[in-house]
């Protein structure tokens, strides 16, 4: 049997650990944004395991950089990791990750491709659409102009950009609020894409078994023939 690498050792530790300290990041962020009556002794401890949450995540990514041994390769095999280190948006995504995990537990995955595509790409819609809703919704609620006025403005705006509606009623003023819907429009449009083709094959892969068992096979079904 291989021996397993400190480096993987590592990150199946790390694992759990990083998925609660996203949800919790998430959380946080979700308290200091909505909660605007919040007393200071409160967003200051906010504040605090926000910075935590960053702190652990700015860890592991140090740690598995230097287990991995490659230095500048690391950083170029994991761009995504790299950009939730330095994007707090991101954070919530690895909660992904740990659905990955559980999926692989006994070796297998427990769900189809298909399905773990459609299911990792709706996991991860959501995620990143209320976080970004969040942040939007954090520069946007103050701005000169603004049509975010609530957080349920802000939802509507996330799920019109996601699934590139775009109905232009709700729109970001800032500049901060347009750089986060560029990045999400992005996201929106490689998500579908995933679930849309995931989708359209396992249609015709199911197709094309019914195709297969109903076919008449020549010489079989013939009936009987005179003499």
């Amino acid at each position: 049997m291989d021996e397993v690498s400190p480096q993987i050792r590592w990150e199946q530790r790390a694992e759990i650990p990083l998925a609660v300290a996203s949800l919790v990041f998430l959380a946080m962020y979700a308290v200091l944004v909505l909660a605007q009556g919040l007393a200071t002794g409160w967003r200051d401890v906010c504040t605090g395991v926000l910075a935590a949450a960053w702190f652990l995540f700015g860890l592991d990514y140090v740690v598995r950089w230097r287990l991995s041994g490659r230095r500048l390769g690391f950083v170029s095999r994991h761009k995504l990791d790299t950009v939730v280190v330095l994007l707090p948006l991101l954070r919530p995504l690895r909660v992904v990750r740990l659905y990955e995990a559980v999926q692989h537990r006994r070796g297998e995955p427990r769900l189809a491709l298909y399905a773990r595509v459609i299911t990792y790409s709706g996991l991860t819609t959501l995620l990143l659409g209320f976080a970004s809703a969040l942040a939007v919704y954090d520069r946007e609620r103050d701005a000169p102009g603004t049509t975010m006025h609530t957080f349920g403005d802000a939802l509507w705006w996330a799920a019109a950009t996601l699934t590139t509606v775009g109905y232009g009623d709700v729109v970001p003023v800032t500049t901060g609020g347009r750089v986060i819907a560029v990045g999400l429009m992005a996201c929106g449009l490689a998500l579908l894409g995933a679930v849309t083709g995931s989708f359209s094959s396992w249609l015709i892969q199911v197709f094309s078994r019914e195709g297969e068992t109903g076919a008449v096979v020549p010489g079989k079904d013939d009936g009987p023939r005179g003499k």
